[in-house]
Order: structure tokens, then C-alpha cells, then sequence
């Protein structure tokens, strides 16, 4: 079989519209469409918003395009939003990026530092006024005791802690438990609210979103006693979807590292941002394996 010149000139025409195509399906949205990136509920109250607005304008000058960053109601919709490719990048919990990256292989590309260290804590809180001041003190008669998580898919706010509790053999799953009441507050502060007010009588809650809501004056610390504290977790991370150019991930993280806006910073309750990779999540991704949280 033969092929002119004109026939060859206009399948190599073919070969080359069909190899840009993939490329943009694979580095995210064309250049001329926003870049689109949604945000777990971290915080119901707060400066996080204004921090949002300020942190898309910087991200839209560096990438020269459209850049629109939206709160979602829950953690699960920012995965599922990722999941399904209707977001370029996404602001995730530990938990929710391995998740995340089970699912759909987003990659961790930006983590949040908190006094200059990727590092938190899950705390696990009570009200001065208690008489507890340790955990065994506070389970002691555990049918007396209203407890709160915040989302069931929170890294400090229920992954972690709901292990600790399970290992103390008060609670069995999110919907079994020797405790008087179970709540699901679905963000951070909800949940110190809850514990500030004597609504419950503990909560888990993330301890860099603790004192940062401590020092926007949202809660009053004076009122608070934490009583339990984790081993160290690997803080927030900043995904992009699988398949983006890595020219386009280099140029987020030098944006992300270079930002000193204290209203950004203040905002997200940190000191700054560093690069990070998947690697750096596997312990939290060997707990939810262990917890069926990857099925």
C-alpha cells in the first residue's frame, strides 16, 4: 500500500492534534479555562475565607489564568470532586489525600507548615470546668460522657482519636459506642464550640486549628483543657490530579513557598508552605488501610 504526500502530511496532522489533546488531558484544564481548586471545611468561622480570596488572586497572577478556589460542604466532595476530575488541585486532609490518591492517584504536591514544621497533633479537649484531666479519668464510666468528632472523614477529628477510643474499647464504629452520645460536628471549630459551651462534654479537634481559634478570639482558650494529644501527624497537604505537567506542579510549588501574606497565613492557622511528595503520607495510609478507610 502506497501513500502520496498529501495523505501523509495529513496524517501526521492527525497524529499531532490527537498528542496535544492528551497532553491537556493530562497536565488539567486548557489553559484558557479556570484552574480549578476545592477546599475541605477545615473551619465554618473565621478569616479563612478572606485567606481564599487573596491566595486565588496569587495564584491566578502566577499561572497567568483564571483561578477559582471553592469550600466545599464536606470532606468527601472535595475526593469525590477530585475523583471524577472536576478540580485540577485540592486542599486535603491527610486522611482525604490518601484517599484520594487511592482512588484517583492525586499527587501531594504542597504541604502546610505550622511554626515552621509539617507537623500537628490530633488534641482531644474538655472543658475546665470538668473534673477530668486524662483520658482514663474521662472514660471511667463512659455511658455518662457525650463525645465529638468533627468530619468522619478528619484525620485529627476522627481517624485518629477514633482509634485511640477503640483501643479503649468505648467506641466500635461511627455508629456503635459505650458512650452516651457520638456527634459529628463536621469541622474543627464546630466542635470546639461544642466543648466551649458544654454542648458535649469532649472533642477531638486539630491542634494547629485549636490555637489558631484561640488567637483569632473565635473560642476563649481560658476555657478549654486538652487532655489527650497524639503522636505527630504529617500536616494538610495540597494535591494536584494525576497526570498534571510537571512544569505546571513546579510553578505551584515555587508560588505556594514564596507566600509571606500574613492573611493568608494567619487565615489557614500556619507559618508557611513547603513542597512535599506522596511518600510522606504512608503512615497515615498504613491507618486507614488498617481502619478500612482504602476499601
Amino acid at each position: 500500500m502506497t501513500f502520496s504526500k498529501t495523505a501523509l502530511l495529513s496524517l501526521l496532522s492527525i497524529v499531532l492534534a490527537l498528542t496535544a489533546l492528551a497532553g491537556c488531558a493530562g497536565s488539567g484544564a486548557k489553559a484558557d479555562e479556570p484552574f480549578n481548586i476545592a477546599v475541605i471545611p477545615v473551619q465554618t468561622e473565621g478569616q479563612l475565607g478572606e485567606a481564599m480570596k487573596k491566595l486565588q488572586t496569587i495564584l491566578s497572577d502566577a499561572l497567568d489564568r483564571e483561578v477559582e478556589i471553592s469550600d466545599y460542604p464536606d470532606y468527601n466532595g472535595v475526593v469525590e470532586a477530585m475523583n471524577f476530575g472536576h478540580v485540577d488541585m485540592a486542599f486535603f486532609g491527610p486522611l482525604t489525600y490518601v484517599v484520594a490518591h487511592h482512588k484517583s492517584g492525586a499527587e501531594a504536591i504542597v504541604v502546610q507548615l505550622v511554626k515552621g514544621k509539617p507537623l500537628y497533633y490530633s488534641y482531644i479537649i474538655t472543658h475546665k470546668d470538668n473534673p477530668w484531666n486524662s483520658l482514663d479519668e474521662l472514660f471511667a464510666d463512659p455511658g455518662a460522657v457525650s463525645f465529638a468528632f468533627g468530619d468522619p472523614s478528619s484525620t485529627s477529628g476522627s481517624l485518629v482519636p477514633g482509634v485511640e477510643l477503640k483501643a479503649r474499647g468505648v467506641l466500635v464504629s461511627e455508629t456503635e459506642s459505650k458512650l452516651k452520645e457520638v456527634r459529628y460536628t463536621g469541622s474543627h471549630d464546630i466542635t470546639a464550640i461544642a466543648v466551649q459551651n458544654k454542648d458535649v462534654d469532649a472533642g477531638a479537634i486539630d491542634s494547629a486549628i485549636y490555637d489558631n481559634l484561640v488567637e483569632q478570639g473565635t473560642i476563649d482558650g481560658n476555657q478549654f483543657k486538652v487532655i489527650w494529644r497524639s503522636d505527630e501527624l504529617y500536616q494538610y497537604p495540597w494535591a494536584v490530579k494525576k497526570g498534571t505537567d510537571a512544569e505546571l506542579i513546579k510553578k505551584l510549588q515555587d508560588t505556594f513557598v514564596s507566600i509571606s501574606d500574613e492573611s493568608i497565613l494567619s487565615g489557614f492557622g500556619i507559618s508557611g508552605f513547603a513542597p512535599t511528595s506522596n511518600e510522606d503520607y504512608e503512615s497515615i495510609r498504613v491507618v486507614a488501610e488498617q481502619e478500612g478507610r482504602l476499601e
